[in-house]
């Protein structure tokens, strides 16, 4: 299957009780097969990963296996800090069906964690694993960034076949676009630079803003491939305020409330996130008027 186009990271969907809503994540991907988007990520940074049981995050995949429509591309987050415990959630994955595992940088030691660590961590996993690999970049949450020396020696490896960076830091993506094998698969997880990076040959993304704006995430994408810079340049815009509302301002609280406010379900956090409150409504609320105002208008014209 090839990996290309945009991916939305999917939200893990929790009852009032704090428990598990398979029936609820269900809905969700029922509506997204329905849209342009290539496929979905689960147990990602915005499906709240680090907050779930492996149980759940097992459940998870099995519902969402089940759920997803043919052709859809499925993507499980099975990194830990542990090389042994990556390879075995990873091939939980592989026996579910899953098309690739998004394997985050390990990061807690990271005195410890050089390029020499994490190269042999990748390549450990990447030789026993059953499906390909795809690093996973997102400095934001562990303070360690992938460079083009790091990809320049594992990317090499038959089954570590791209990798998702969520820096935002543009000239580092084309660093490490530069430093793969054409063959590799380079996306980025920065809505905020969605356009520049498909200019610079990222050849996809994975975005939590797709998973409330599929089909403007997947329009700017189309428009990017077909050539047509200055339309896919001016939608690419109508991203920068809500990336900011709904990223570092207001999370994963944030988007699970804009979910409820369009027809998904996003239902609450799980602790210790915080459900938005009361005051952060209108601005979410605002910004949401905004962008579908915008995206009516785009589409009339």
């Amino acid at each position: 299957m090839e990996l290309q186009g945009i991916l939305a990271p999917l939200t893990a969907t929790f009852a009032t009780d704090g428990t598990l809503a398979p029936d609820r994540l269900r809905h969700n991907i029922t509506r997204y097969n329905q849209t342009r988007l290539a496929g979905f990520v689960m147990n990602g940074s915005t499906g709240e990963s680090v907050l779930l049981r492996w149980d759940e995050i097992y459940r998870i995949w099995e519902t969402a296996k089940e759920a997803a429509a043919p052709g859809k591309i499925l993507v499980a987050g099975s990194a830990t800090e542990s090389t042994g415990d990556t390879i075995e959630h990873t091939n939980r994955a592989a026996s579910l069906g899953y098309d690739f595992a998004l394997v985050r940088t390990p990061h807690f030691y990271k005195p410890q964690m050089t390029i020499d660590a994490e190269a042999e961590y990748y390549l450990r996993v990447a030789d026993a694993a059953r499906i390909p690999i795809l690093v996973y970049s997102v400095p934001i949450f562990t303070q360690y960034q992938v460079e083009a020396s790091l990809i320049a020696r594992v990317a090499k490896h038959p089954n570590i076949v791209g990798m998702k960076d969520s820096s935002g830091d543009v000239a580092g993506v084309k660093k490490i676009i530069e430093a793969a094998p054409r063959e590799f698969r380079t996306l980025v997880g920065s809505a905020s630079t969605l356009f520049e990076s498909l200019e610079i040959g990222a050849v996809g993304a994975i975005l939590a803003l797709a998973c409330a704006f599929p089909e403007l995430c997947c329009e700017i994408y189309d428009l990017s491939r077909e050539g047509d810079k200055p339309g896919a340049h001016a939608l690419a815009q109508k991203l920068i305020v809500p990336a900011k509302v709904l990223g570092a301002h207001y999370g994963i609280p944030g988007l699970k409330y804009t979910l409820d406010r369009i027809g998904y379900y996003g239902g609450p956090p799980r602790p210790p996130l915080l459900p938005v409150t009361a005051e952060a409504k209108p601005e979410i609320d605002a910004m949401l008027s905004n962008v579908l105002m915008q995206t009516a208008t785009s589409n009339r014209n």
